[in-house]
């Protein structure tokens, strides 16, 4: 087999998520995090959005409605990554969970990037993060980049909205 390199500009579009309450599920990706329902059918599925895109998320009750959530140690999705444009942006939402008590599982810098960890009423793992600018991406003698995982300073994440 030949070797193939997937194109540059290639991204993920989409994660579709079996849920047991779709009400729940919309309540927290809509209601919490600020997404948009683009359709919705019935109480079985919904499609919801950040900015009009046909959708980013789907969420469906078709073969889990009622049921509980997978356990944590077996294979199937560890997070969504949920990539938010700024610092300030991701500031904002850690304020609004903060405010509204919704728990955390964790907080990380990894170099790259800087992320909150929380699960969805399912027990998915979801993570709200953003990117650090590629210039200040940790790279090691090789010139790969170097990440990892460090505790973060939530502080300064939300000395962000002071200004």
């Amino acid at each position: 087999m030949t070797h193939y390199t997937i194109p540059a500009n290639t991204r993920i579009g989409h994660v579709h998520l079996k849920v047991s309450d779709l009400d729940q599920s919309i309540h927290f990706y809509c209601h919490l995090l600020g997404f948009e329902i683009i359709q919705r059918m019935g109480s079985q599925a919904a499609f919801i959005s950040a900015g009009g895109y046909h959708h980013h998320i789907g969420l469906n009750t078709w073969q889990s409605k009622g049921q509980p959530p997978a356990p944590s140690h077996h294979p199937g999705l560890f997070h969504t990554a949920i990539l938010y444009p700024t610092r300030k942006d991701l500031a904002t939402i850690f304020r609004r969970l903060l405010d509204e008590g919704y728990p955390f599982t964790g907080y990380a810098d990894h170099g790259v990037s800087e992320a909150l960890y929380l699960n969805d009423p399912d027990g998915n793992g979801v993570e709200l993060y953003w990117d650090k600018p590629k210039e200040q991406w940790p790279v090691n003698s090789q010139g790969e980049i170097a990440m990892y995982t460090r505790p973060l300073n939530t502080q300064s994440l939300l000395q962000e909205l002071d200004d």
